[in-house]
């Protein structure tokens, strides 16, 4: 589909599945690359970026562990700029490399926050996955080791994101139209 309605919104196909897979590939590769032998620990943060953990992990095949925390700092389209721990971390994490994986970075708030506590449990180190980047909206000095594709600032949604709770679903994803 080109164009679907999402609740009171159209949005318009900007990167469909068979590209957004592709990238999923290129980032597992990465990851196996830069990660053998580290009994690395995942953790997908929730609600959004479970379709590409989902998708990575099946690539991305090494010996690991997946954990999931959620987080919260939007409300319908736009950022509330605070950042509200809803399920927890309940893995250790000490001495062990950590991949966070993201479904996009914006601002880099949230994600800055759970790096510092993450950091605060003595992990050998943290890396950041993410499938989505907006670089022109960082507010925060934060490295991305792997990025899937940086976009720009414009709200979308499918594959994992989501617009008021709907359209999480969707295998591709779409740009609100104007």
């Amino acid at each position: 589909m080109d164009t679907i309605q999402v609740k009171d919104k159209k949005f318009k196909l900007s990167i469909p599945t068979d590209r957004l897979q592709k990238e999923v590939k290129r980032v597992a590769s990465e990851l196996v690359r830069d990660l053998q032998g580290t009994d690395p620990v995942f953790l997908c943060v929730l609600n959004g970026a479970f379709m590409f953990a989902a998708d990575l992990m099946k690539h991305a095949v090494m010996p690991a562990e997946i954990q999931f925390v959620k987080l919260s700092s939007y409300q319908g389209t736009a950022s509330t700029g605070v950042v509200k721990e809803l399920i927890g971390l309940t893995a250790d994490i000490a001495d062990r490399t950590v991949v966070v994986v993201e479904d996009i970075v914006e601002s880099g708030l949230t994600l800055a926050k759970l790096v510092e506590d993450l950091k605060a449990r003595g992990p050998r180190e943290v890396r950041v996955c993410t499938l989505l980047a907006k670089p022109a909206l960082l507010q925060v000095p934060l490295h991305l080791d792997y990025v899937g594709l940086e976009i720009p600032n414009d709200f979308i949604v499918g594959y994992g994101l989501d617009y008021d709770g709907y359209g999480r679903n969707l295998p591709e994803i779409y740009t609100l139209a104007e």
